[in-house]
């Protein structure tokens, strides 16, 4: 249980976490090593949620859980490829302002995302990992990446974003928030975006062969969890001057640049994801779910289960 340990320490987690992740999350690593065994190959595993959702938590558990019973599993970030600073900004000068932004399709840098899942997958020896400093809003230099060993059995991209798809181009004609109708009155950061998810973004959501989904409630649990993510940020930056942390209403204004997909994608992934788990406020798991699952799922169908108690 040495894995484990570790894992409580570094997420800084209480112990009752364990008891919940046990019910919750261990079958789906029993799933997980089933698949990866009968597929004869690196296995590549999504995991969607919002802001705060607890998306690197459970990836880390899951690759926690896997390493323990001997395979080999990394989890990387979709965030961590994000393009540099400057090219955002050249983006944003080129197509649209907002595109400075970090975060939404379009801003991430695709041919190094598929380059780094396609190493890890195939090649063997060691393989460096980008690395994005959200406090300083660029990425790290090359020399500051992590490296994994390959093969892998596993490997875990988690992100806000992972798996979504475009919407229905009428969707687009009407803003969704104050941001949408102050700084994109014509709709053509929105485009653009929708445009990215059209062409560009399938090419990797298709090396998905298995998606978590971590269901919010609503868009509103967002902000709150978003402001514990910004707080912890601070806490553990090593930028004195921390330029980059976020005040309570930067954040305000930060999160509805993900306010349309995220609404979007609360109401489409639950139906195409493999395995779902339906969150609390307080991010506890209420209900878990297989939408749809893949031939050869142990459990096949449709299943919800309520946690008698959970808030």
């Amino acid at each position: 249980m040495g894995g484990i340990r570790g894992f409580i320490t570094r997420n800084s987690l209480p112990e009752h976490y364990l008891q919940q992740a046990s019910i919750w999350f261990d079958p789906i690593v029993e799933t997980l090593i089933k698949h990866h065994y009968s597929a004869g190959r690196t296995l590549v595993v999504g995991i969607n949620g919002c802001q705060g959702s607890g998306k690197t938590t459970l990836a880390d558990y899951l690759c926690t859980c896997l390493e323990d019973r001997g395979l080999k599993a990394v989890a990387i970030s979709i965030d961590d490829f994000y393009l540099t600073r400057k090219q955002r900004q050249q983006l944003a000068s080129n197509v649209h302002p907002l595109l400075s932004t970090r975060g939404v399709p379009g801003t991430h840098d695709l041919e190094l995302a598929l380059e780094t899942l396609q190493q890890l997958s195939q090649e063997s020896g060691e393989v460096k990992i980008p690395k994005f400093n959200k406090a300083q809003d660029d990425r790290f230099p090359k020399e500051q990446w992590s490296e994994v060993e390959t093969p892998l059995d596993i490997i875990i991209l988690e992100g806000w974003c992972v798996g979504i798809t475009a919407e229905a181009e009428e969707s687009l004609l009407e803003p969704v928030n104050e941001l949408e109708s102050l700084q994109d009155s014509g709709g053509e950061w929105r485009n653009y975006i929708n445009q990215q998810l059209v062409t560009n973004y399938p090419e990797l959501w298709q090396l998905i062969d298995r998606l978590i989904m971590l269901q919010a409630p609503s868009f509103s649990s967002v902000y709150n969890w978003r402001l514990e993510q910004e707080q912890k940020l601070a806490q553990a930056s090593e930028d004195k001057n921390k330029s980059h942390i976020m005040s309570a209403e930067e954040i305000q204004q930060f999160i509805q640049h993900y306010e349309r997909l995220t609404r979007h994608s609360l109401k489409y992934l639950p139906q195409n994801c493999q395995h779902l788990f339906q969150l609390t406020n307080k991010r506890q798991v209420a209900a878990y779910q297989t939408p749809n699952p893949l031939p050869g799922d142990p459990r096949f169908g449709l299943h919800d289960v309520v946690l008698k108690g959970s808030s």
